[in-house]
């Protein structure tokens, strides 16, 4: 995979999502574009971006009592979307190649903040974290949860629609207040 078919982002940074440099990520492009992408495909009742989804990751590990890394790392979960977008599951876990880009795009922006290698323990918070959310947000947002038995939130969450700008900047706050406290 080579240095060809980059992307402009919102920085104006050529970015070469199937060859990235750590250099190239920008927090400010992140959440710039994940604040922009709508969280079910564009199918909840409102508009709920993939960065207000990541925040409340976040606090719902802040709230569960998981460490600041852990905190940074369901921040960011999602980071590699804002230069690939994303593929639905039912049809991505087909998309053996996608994933392969997926992987090593989210590896590099972890790294860009200070994040090596996921534990065990780490990523199946990640996944317990990010399956609840996923269950409430259809509750609310679509009027029907998505497993039978609604998994645990250990706060409340605020799924009003928000506006894109101020989910942005809460976004680039977040981040820094995170990678200067761990």
């Amino acid at each position: 995979m080579g240095r060809k078919n980059g992307i402009l982002t919102y920085t104006n940074t050529l970015f070469y999502p199937l060859a990235p440099e750590i250099d190239e990520v920008k927090i400010e492009d992140i959440a710039h574009a994940l604040s922009q992408m709508c969280r079910a495909n564009g199918h909840f009742k409102i508009f709920y971006s993939v960065a207000q989804h990541s925040i409340h990751c976040a606090q719902e590990a802040k709230a569960r009592g998981l460490s600041k890394r852990m905190q940074l790392i369901c921040l960011l979960h999602d980071a590699s979307e804002a230069y690939i977008s994303d593929v639905t599951r039912p049809v991505k876990c087909y998309l053996e190649e996608y994933r392969k880009i997926e992987e090593h795009l989210q590896a590099v922006i972890y790294r860009k903040f200070g994040i090596f290698n996921l534990t065990a323990e780490e990523y199946t918070q990640l996944q317990e974290i990010d399956n609840a959310l996923l269950h409430h947000e259809f509750e609310c947002l679509h009027y029907r949860g998505i497993y039978d038995c609604a998994p645990k939130l250990y706060m409340v969450h605020d799924f009003a629609e928000k506006k894109m700008a101020d989910i942005e900047r809460q976004f680039i706050k977040l981040t820094q207040a995170m990678i200067n406290t761990w």
